[in-house]
């Protein structure tokens, strides 16, 4: 049975998901939306909104692996409270579902895609383009951010340990070449 990843971009505003699967060795994206509350003026009622909504997709999707970017910086001290809260609602939703939960940082969901932690969101959804069939419709930049969640969950799952030292995200030691040399399945010749 092939995995079926719901991955998510929390926002209290906007909030992005996407449902990855492969299938014959193609990446294929069944569902690329953003829940919108917006229109929604408490926010307690916003993240009920959103609570209810990733409920309702992982009832009609039924993944077997959930992912959800983690919000770590902000200007706003206001607005990371409020985008904490909304990542805490979405998770909530899939822990209650029975479900595990696994979190990533920005520049993690970047890196395993462009192979660079620094990458614009622009070069992240190229790469997605390139690697990802998807819906017809085009894509709001939540739902490419959910997407990549969802890719970067999928790919964390294949990776092979090429050694039992951890480096950090930001190591100069990781380059192009080691990129190239830990993702084969990744490189088009």
């Amino acid at each position: 049975m092939p995995d079926i990843i719901l991955g998510i971009d929390p926002g209290s505003r906007n909030t992005g998901y996407a449902v990855l699967t492969e299938e014959n060795g193609s990446l294929i994206a069944l569902r690329c939306d953003t829940i919108r509350s917006a229109h929604i003026d408490d926010h307690s009622d916003r993240l009920k909104h959103i609570y209810g909504k990733i409920t309702e997709i992982i009832r009609s999707v039924q993944p077997n692996k959930c992912a959800v970017e983690t919000p770590i910086y902000g200007v706003d001290p206001q607005a990371m409270l409020k985008l904490g809260r909304a990542q805490a609602a979405a998770i909530l939703a899939i822990k209650n579902a029975g479900l595990e939960v696994t979190e990533y940082f920005p520049k993690v969901v970047k890196k395993s895609i462009t192979g660079n932690g620094n990458a614009t969101k622009d070069q992240v959804a190229f790469m997605l383009h390139k690697m990802v069939k998807l819906p017809d419709e085009k894509l709001s930049k939540d739902a490419t951010d959910a997407l990549a969640v969802a890719w970067c969950h999928l790919m964390n799952g294949k990776a092979i340990p090429t050694s039992s030292k951890k480096t950090h995200q930001n190591n100069k030691k990781s380059d192009w070449a080691s990129f190239v040399e830990n993702n084969p399945d990744r490189v088009r010749r």
